[in-house]
This record gives C-alpha cells, sequence and structure tokens, in this order.
C-alpha cells in the first residue's frame, strides 16, 4: 500500500524544510537518505577508481558499478545490459543519438519527425544533425489542446523519405503520456528508427522498451530520485553498436597505435570514455531499488492522483487558466489570469511553495497552447493532497497587488 506520510520520512529535504512545499520535481527530484547513504559510502570508504586498479577495493567497487548495469537493464525490460549506456544526463544521451545517428543513417532529402512539444535538449541535437547531413525537420501536427493526435501522425509518414521520429514519452509541460506504443509501431511499419526522450517518463511511470518496441530511449538520474550528473542512454545492441562515440579517451579503446588507428572497446564501453561517475552510477542504482520496493504502477497512479486532484480544485477558481486538462504524469500547468507568470512565483515563494515558470525549455509550445510563459508544479512520490489544498488556497487569494508587494 502506498504510504505517502512514510515516504516523506525518506527525504532528508522534506525532513529539514517542513514548511517548504516543493512543486518543482519536473526540474529536479528530492534525494532518499538510502541514495545519499550510497554516495557517501563510496567517497568514505570506497573511493577509488574503477576497472583500472589491481587491488581489492578496486575490483569491489566495479563490481557494484557494472552491477548497476544490470538493474537498470532490468527497470526499463531492456534484453542485455550492454543495451545500457552510461552518459552524464538525459541531454548527453540525446546528443549522442542524433549526433551519432545522423552521421551514420543520415542523408540529403532524409526527413526527421519531431514536434513543437520538444525540449531543447531534444529537438536542438536533430536541428545540428539535420544541418550535418542535409536532411530536413518536420514537426507532428499537435492540436491546441497539446495531446497527441495518432490520426495526424501517421499521416506524417505520407513523405516516404522519413527516417526517424524523436519524441518525448511525456510532454515535461503538459504532463501528458503520448501512446508511444503504437507511435513506434507506426514508425517501424515504415520502416522508420525511433528515439524518445524518457526524462519526465521513467521517473514516474512503467517504462518496457521491449514491450513499446523502441529503437533509443534517453533519460537522467537525477529526476527520478537519483544524484546529477549521471544519465542513461538505453539503444537496441545491433543499432548501438553501428554509432560511434561522441568523445574518446581512457576506457573507451582496447588499442591505438602511431598511424592514427583505433581499436575501440565493445558497446557500451566504447561510449563510456574517462573517468566515470562512479558515485552517481551507485546512486542511481539505490534509487532504482527504492523505485522498485514501491512499485512503478504505484508510483504512476499516485502521480495522477494528484493531478487529477490538482487540476480538479484548480478548475473551480475563477482566476487562472488551466493549460493541461487531463494531465497524468503529476505535472499541471497553469496561469493566474492577468498576473505574469514569475511575479505569481514570487508571490507563491514568499508563501513557501516552490514552482517553475517560463517556457520550461520547450521554447516553440507556445505555437500549440497559445502562450509562452506559465507556472508548472510539478509533484511526486512526496507530495500530498494537503501540499495541494494549501497551494489552492494561496492561488485563490493571489492578485497583482499582492505579488507587487513581494516583490518590492
Amino acid at each position: 500500500m502506498f504510504d505517502v506520510e512514510k515516504i516523506r520520512k525518506d527525504f532528508p529535504m522534506i525532513v529539514n524544510h517542513p514548511e517548504l512545499i516543493y512543486f518543482d520535481s519536473a526540474a529536479t527530484s528530492f534525494k532518499p537518505k538510502c541514495v545519499i547513504d550510497e554516495v557517501m559510502d563510496y567517497y568514505q570508504f570506497n573511493n577509488v577508481n574503477i576497472h583500472r586498479g589491481d587491488y581489492d577495493i578496486s575490483f569491489a567497487v566495479s563490481k557494484r558499478y557494472d552491477d548497476v548495469r544490470k538493474t537498470v537493464a532490468r527497470f526499463i525490460n531492456a534484453r542485455r545490459p550492454e543495451e545500457i549506456v552510461y552518459t552524464y544526463g538525459a541531454t548527453s544521451s540525446l546528443n549522442t543519438v542524433a549526433i551519432n545517428f545522423g552521421k551514420k543513417f543520415l542523408k540529403k532529402g532524409d526527413v526527421i519527425l519531431t514536434s513543437e512539444v520538444e525540449h531543447a535538449s531534444d529537438i536542438l541535437p536533430w536541428f545540428k544533425a539535420a544541418e550535418a547531413s542535409g536532411s530536413s525537420i518536420s514537426y507532428v501536427p499537435f492540436p491546441k489542446s497539446g495531446k497527441f493526435d495518432l490520426e495526424a501522425y501517421e499521416k506524417c509518414f505520407e513523405d516516404k523519405n522519413v527516417k526517424i521520429v524523436a519524441l518525448p514519452h511525456v510532454s515535461n509541460v503538459l504532463g501528458y503520456i503520448y501512446p508511444m506504443k503504437q507511435i513506434a509501431r507506426i514508425a517501424h511499419e515504415h520502416g522508420t528508427y525511433i528515439a524518445v526522450d524518457g526524462a519526465q517518463a521513467v521517473p514516474h511511470i512503467k517504462v518496457d522498451v521491449q514491450d513499446l518496441d523502441i529503437d533509443f530511449l534517453s533519460f537522467s538520474s537525477h529526476k527520478m530520485l537519483g544524484p546529477g550528473g549521471i544519465g542513461i542512454l538505453y539503444g537496441k545492441y545491433e543499432l548501438l553498436d553501428q554509432l560511434d562515440p561522441v568523445f574518446y579517451g581512457g576506457g573507451s579503446n582496447a588499442r591505438f597505435y602511431p598511424d592514427c588507428s583505433i581499436i575501440l572497446k565493445n558497446t557500451p564501453e566504447k561510449f563510456e570514455a574517462g573517468t566515470p561517475d562512479i558515485e552517481g552510477v551507485l546512486g542511481l542504482g539505490k534509487a532504482i531499488e527504492y523505485l522498485q520496493d514501491i512499485g512503478m504502477d504505484e508510483v504512476e497512479a499516485y502521480g495522477k492522483k494528484l493531478a487529477d486532484h490538482f487540476i480538479a480544485k484548480l478548475e473551480k477558481l475563477d482566476n487562472v487558466t488551466v493549460y493541461n486538462h487531463g494531465a497524468q504524469a503529476g505535472i499541471v500547468t497553469f496561469n493566474v489570469n492577468g498576473i505574469f507568470a514569475q511575479d505569481a512565483a514570487g508571490y507563491f515563494n514568499k508563501q513557501g511553495i516552490a514552482v517553475r515558470t517560463g517556457n520550461h525549455c520547450a521554447k516553440m509550445l507556445d505555437q500549440i497552447i497559445g502562450v509562452n510563459e506559465t507556472i508548472r508544479a510539478s509533484m511526486y512520490i512526496y507530495n500530498t493532497e494537503e501540499e495541494i489544498d494549501r497551494f489552492v488556497d494561496v492561488i485563490k487569494d493571489t492578485t497583482l497587488e499582492k505579488c507587487v508587494d513581494s516583490i518590492l
């Protein structure tokens, strides 16, 4: 049974800031003590490098590090651990796919199919891949609601040159879960690859890469209770094996010679040049174990419960516009009518409430929803309906005068 009060006690940020209402987990999540302890254990008792030391502590840490790759593979149901590449975050993963897929597979006349709801970290690498290869960018039409239209998507394949689809599984602004299994099926029926931004999906819903049949998936540790500076790139092994690394250096090569020839290590090690984020990997493994103990079905259901509760409360207010009715992944996006989003957030901050404002790195989404600046309240397993109710009471009484006074 999901016990939010028990969960809240696991998070030092909540224990140490009992009056803070933190609604910015889509930006970064709090860390449970077990993750913090895992990182500190490395620094205090096992602070050595891996795969390089001929001594017991290095052997032991190397095994723990390598075992996390198996943990991640099981978590997303990859076929084998070798399909898991350690990166420095979702942005690093997304760039690795776009840059190298572009070099290997894209040519002049090919089309990259994406959308105007994309986060900058997903779409900008594809801009550069298109520029380098002579291919072009095309956009899946979205209705004003921001929900996914499968029929409109399928019509995009009337252009026979679509080579890859790049879409998010969950919108970082609107919190909608897009029908990725159907999206991938349609892509593959047309001989097209699919690369998925899973930064907002993997922390909140069960993601099974084999069931979805996606070719690439990128996500970050810090959004799913783990440390910062570590991310994951999943790819079908036969595709990863065809790609070249972005970075070269120690750890990625087996040999190199004066004639400038290089023998790379096998996938995934060939992508992991340099000293890795060892403590980050260990912490990510512990974060996954924590989420698995709760159960991802429970995590998903609770996120939807919070979003439903929040939206239902906001819909009763006459001074609010909600932009994502029916959001599923713990994200509620709105504005207080007649008040600039950042001014409202400044007032909320004075009331002990942390939210995100702006365009949330999705700088073309205004073409769909008709507004550039919004307030995003993003929730996770440690938030409560009581916090939502307190926030709604504040929103209800928010006026331009109060916002101005909070700034002055």
